[in-house]
Order: C-alpha cells, then sequence, then structure tokens
C-alpha cells in the first residue's frame, strides 16, 4: 500500500471491525443467531449498511423496521456474547496488520471502533494487536456513533495530531461518512483484500 500521495498526514486511524480483524461474518452471524431467536431477519446487507453503529443503535432500527420491541441493552449483550463464544474465528486482515505495524512506530497510531471496548481488546489480542494498538475508541467513549465524527475525533486528541493531518482506514460507508465529516482523508482498504 503506497501512501505517497497522502501529503500532510501525522496521524493514522485505524477502524477495527473489517479493516484490521476479518469479523464481520462472525459479527453477521452471531445477529442472525439472535434474530432467529427472538424472530427477526438480519441480513448481509443490514451487516454492511449498519456497520460502525453500536449495537444499540441497530437495535433501535431493527425495531423500527420490523415493528418490534426488543430491548437494545439485553438483545446487545446477546448478540455479544454469540460473537464472542466464536472469537476464535476471526482472523487478522493482513495488508492492513501489516501497514499499522509498518507506520506504528513513525506516526502516531489509532483504533476508533463501534464496538464495545470489552470486545475491542478481545479482538486486537485475537489478532495479535493488544502489544502496538495502544490509543483505542470505542462505542463506550463516545456518545455519538458513525457516521458522526465523534470516534475519529476523538482519536484525533488522543494522538494530539489536527483532524485534517489524520488518515483514516475504513471498510464502511459509515465510517467513510465519519471521516468525511471530522475533516480527515480517508482509504477504503477492502481493495487491498
Amino acid at each position: 500500500m503506497d501512501l505517497g500521495t497522502c501529503n500532510g498526514t501525522r496521524g493514522f486511524i485505524f477502524d477495527l471491525d473489517g479493516t484490521l480483524a476479518n469479523s464481520m461474518p462472525v459479527h453477521l452471524a452471531a445477529w442472525q443467531a439472535v434474530g432467529s431467536h427472538h424472530e427477526f431477519e438480519y441480513t448481509e446487507e443490514d451487516l454492511n449498511r449498519y456497520a460502525g453503529m453500536s449495537g444499540e443503535e441497530i437495535v433501535r432500527i431493527i425495531n423500527e423496521k420490523q415493528n418490534m420491541d426488543l430491548n437494545p441493552d439485553e438483545l446487545t449483550r446477546q448478540k455479544e456474547a454469540h460473537f464472542l463464544e466464536n472469537l476464535h474465528k476471526v482472523q487478522p486482515i493482513e495488508p492492513v496488520v501489516r501497514l499499522l505495524d509498518r507506520y506504528a512506530h513513525q506516526v502516531p497510531v489509532s483504533v476508533g471502533t463501534g464496538s464495545f471496548r470489552s470486545v475491542a481488546l478481545q479482538i486486537l489480542e485475537v489478532i495479535g494487536l493488544s502489544d502496538k494498538v495502544k490509543l483505542l475508541v470505542t462505542a463506550d467513549d463516545v456518545d455519538k456513533h458513525k457516521p458522526a465524527p465523534d470516534t475519529f475525533l476523538k482519536c484525533a486528541e488522543l494522538m494530539q495530531v489536527d483532524p485534517e493531518e489524520c488518515l483514516v482506514f475504513e471498510d464502511a460507508e459509515l465510517g467513510f461518512q465519519a471521516a468525511k465529516n471530522a475533516g480527515m482523508q480517508y482509504i477504503d482498504v477492502r481493495k487491498f483484500y
């Protein structure tokens, strides 16, 4: 991955799910398991559309779209429990992990994710990055999630880098919008794997 065209970049921000970790199939299976139990449908299209949102926000959308009254906190806990049972299936996305590894000693690096901190830390452990990622912003750290810029702005603050000098690595539309809303450049990592 050649980053020579990213002039003025002083800090890198990486999304986690679908960017550093090939965890989206495991998330989909977890949503579908919970959906089967509670009798709602959750498709791959839903997964892609809502990637980057918090679990509670996703449940609110499910309630609205499917005329249900599911408890967002409880359903999110159930979904995360299914996900963690299958955490061993999550693999690193090697080209992006190598990039983080390559630049981690040259510029400030952070991870900004819609996952809860407890889950994000376990994902980082499974993909071998827990010792390399020191700055982490999760769903627990901001009130507004992607496409709001809050996650990435908090990353910039932790890195002590101006937002316009940050480069975001993302795989989802809501993440691209969040980067734009934060005034940051971004790279769609899907073309590299």
